[in-house]
C-alpha cells in the first residue's frame, strides 16, 4: 500500500486517518483533508513511514493544534526532531 488516507467526522471533530508510506506527492492531500477543522485528530496508527516532506506535513499540521493519535515511536522522534531543528 502506497498512502491511503480517509476523513470521518464526529460531531465537530474531523478524524483523518493516515495508512501505508506518507510521502511529498500526498502531502497536498493531507493538508487538504486536514484543512478546516476545529477539532482535528489524525490517527497514524497505521503509518509504515513518511519521507521528509510527510514529516514536515505532520509537524505543521501538529502546529496548528491537531491531536495525533497512534503515532508510531520512530514517526514522532522524526517530527519532535524536525520541530526542535526549527527553534
Amino acid at each position: 500500500m502506497e498512502c491511503w488516507i480517509g476523513v470521518t467526522t464526529e460531531g465537530e471533530r474531523r478524524i483523518v486517518r493516515v495508512a501505508g508510506k506518507l510521502r511529498s506527492a500526498h502531502v497536498p492531500e493531507i493538508l487538504t483533508a486536514c484543512a478546516g477543522s476545529p477539532v482535528l485528530e489524525l490517527d497514524l496508527s497505521d503509518l509504515i513511514s513518511a519521507d521528509e516532506a510527510g514529516i514536515e506535513a505532520l509537524r505543521r499540521i501538529r502546529t496548528k493544534g491537531a491531536r495525533l493519535v497512534g503515532t508510531p515511536g520512530y514517526i514522532k522522534l522524526k517530527i519532535d526532531s524536525a520541530a526542535a531543528s526549527l527553534d
